[in-house]
């Protein structure tokens, strides 16, 4: 589970459990009135628009919720498609050991952790090139991509040989 589904999760939580709160406060108010009409009583006015205001946050926090809900679909739908691409196991390695990270918008680039910018692509024929490669500034973050990038190639030309 990716960690921005879990802070969706939780922030699910939280407001659900705001939402009960809530809504219990409001029942306890209206069951205050005891079931009097409130339009002869000195206070009435007021109680109404306690009320209002207190379904007004019930209807914001409901909301609130159901736009949490969606963005978990949402982020659920773009893991799914994360997986759905198959991945050769040299890559597979690499982003599990935190050397690339997979671009979840396209899921067949890659980019190289410590390097701005350039990014590694996985080609339908089982290839690798790059992108952006000159936007790399300094030698070092420069080296740290090309070591990446060649033993990456040679352990994916390796893989097809054999």
């Amino acid at each position: 589970m990716s960690r921005r589904l879990e802070i969706l999760r939780a922030s699910l939580t939280k407001k659900e459990a705001l939402f009960s709160q809530k809504l219990s406060a409001h029942m306890e108010t209206v069951k205050a009135a005891n079931g009097q009409p409130l339009n002869d009583k000195r206070n009435g006015a007021a109680t109404l628009e306690k009320w209002d205001r207190q379904n007004d946050a019930l209807r914001a926090l409901d909301e609130s919720v159901a736009k949490t809900l969606r963005a978990i679909e949402r982020e659920e739908a773009k893991i799914a498609m994360v997986q759905a691409v198959a991945l050769p196991g040299p890559i597979k390695s690499l982003i599990d050991s935190g050397v690339l990270t997979q671009w979840r918008k396209h899921p067949r680039f890659f980019f190289v952790t410590g390097v701005d910018k350039a990014r590694i692509e996985l080609i339908d024929n089982g290839q690798i090139g790059h992108r952006y490669l000159s936007s790399i500034t300094t030698k070092e973050q420069y080296a740290i991509f090309r070591d990446t990038f060649n033993t990456l190639k040679a352990q994916l030309s390796d893989q097809q040989e054999g």
